[in-house]
C-alpha cells in the first residue's frame, strides 16, 4: 500500500530564514496525526508548505502524495487532487457567498479527479441537498449558505465554515492548522464533533495544535512534537497528556542537549 502522504527530509525557508530543518513524517489513510509544539516551532510553516503557499520555499527534501512528488504542484492543484488545508486565520471574501464558493470549489475538484464518472459539475438541487446535510452536521443555520464567506463571522463561525468546506469537498488528506485557535469551549466541541464525523478509513488527518484540549475531543493515533523546526519526539495519545502536565520545557532542553 502506498502511503497517502510522505514528508521526506523537508527543509523550508521563509524570506531566506530556515524554519523547518529536516521533517520526516508518513500519514496513511485512516490515521490521525497531531503535531504539537511551542509557538515559533514551525507548525504553521509545515501546514503552509504542504498546501503550496508560494511564500514558503522548500530548499531540500520532498513531499509525496500517493507516491508522486507534489513540489511542482500549485496550491490549486493540490486542493483539487484532495489535499485540504483548514486555515488558522480564515480570510473573509466579501461579495462571494458560502454556497457559491463551495459549489465552485467542488466542481473544480470533480473536474480534476473525474469523480462521479465524468467529473461533471454538480447540479444545483444535488448541491443544495449536500449543503443542507453538511450544515446540519456542523450545527450551522441554513442562512450561512447565503452569507458572504467569513464576512462578519465570529471566530467559531469561521472555523465551522472551514470544516464545512472539508465536509463538502471530501478530501483524502486534511491539514487542520490550529483549528482550536480562538474558540470557546462550546465552539470547540461543535467543531471537534464535525471533524470526528468526517474522520474515517478514507481520510488522513494532520492536526496541528498548540494545546492538548483539542485532543480531548479528537483522538489522534500519533502525536509528534515539533521544536525549533525539528521533530523532537513522537508517540501515542499519551504523549499529549504528558505535555499538558509538564509543558514543553523538558523536550526543548533535551533537544538543545543533542
Amino acid at each position: 500500500m502506498i502511503a497517502e502522504l510522505v514528508i521526506k527530509d523537508l527543509h523550508v525557508s521563509v524570506e531566506g530564514k530556515e524554519i523547518l530543518k529536516g521533517i520526516n513524517l508518513t500519514i496513511n489513510k485512516g490515521e490521525t496525526h497531531a503535531i504539537m509544539g511551542p509557538n515559533g516551532s514551525g507548525k504553521s510553516t509545515l501546514a503552509n508548505a504542504l498546501a503550496g503557499h508560494p511564500k514558503y520555499e522548500i530548499t531540500q527534501g520532498d513531499i509525496l502524495y500517493k507516491g508522486e512528488s507534489i513540489l511542482n504542484w500549485g496550491a490549486d492543484e493540490r486542493a483539487q487532487k484532495g489535499i485540504f488545508l483548514a486555515f488558522q486565520y480564515p480570510m473573509a471574501i466579501p461579495g462571494v457567498t458560502v454556497a457559491n464558493f463551495l459549489r465552485t470549489a467542488l466542481n473544480a475538484r470533480r473536474k480534476a479527479t473525474g469523480s462521479n464518472g465524468s467529473g461533471k459539475p454538480i447540479s444545483i438541487p444535488e448541491f443544495r441537498k449536500l449543503m443542507r446535510e453538511k450544515m446540519a452536521l456542523l450545527k450551522l443555520d441554513d442562512v450561512f449558505a447565503t452569507r458572504y464567506l467569513n464576512d462578519g463571522f465570529s471566530g467559531g463561525e469561521k472555523k465551522r465554515v472551514e470544516i464545512l468546506q472539508m465536509a463538502v469537498l471530501n478530501p483524502e488528506m486534511a491539514v487542520l492548522d490550529e483549528t482550536d485557535s480562538g474558540l470557546d469551549i462550546d465552539a470547540l466541541r461543535v467543531v471537534a464533533e464535525g471533524v470526528n464525523a468526517l474522520i474515517g478509513p478514507n481520510l488522513g488527518v494532520l492536526l496541528i495544535t498548540h494545546y492538548q484540549r483539542l485532543l480531548n475531543y479528537i483522538k489522534p493515533n500519533f502525536v509528534h512534537v515539533l521544536v525549533s523546526g525539528k521533530m523532537a519526539m513522537s508517540g501515542g495519545p499519551e504523549l499529549a497528556l504528558q505535555l499538558e502536565e509538564k509543558g514543553y520545557d523538558w523536550i526543548i532542553e533535551a533537544e538543545a542537549a543533542k
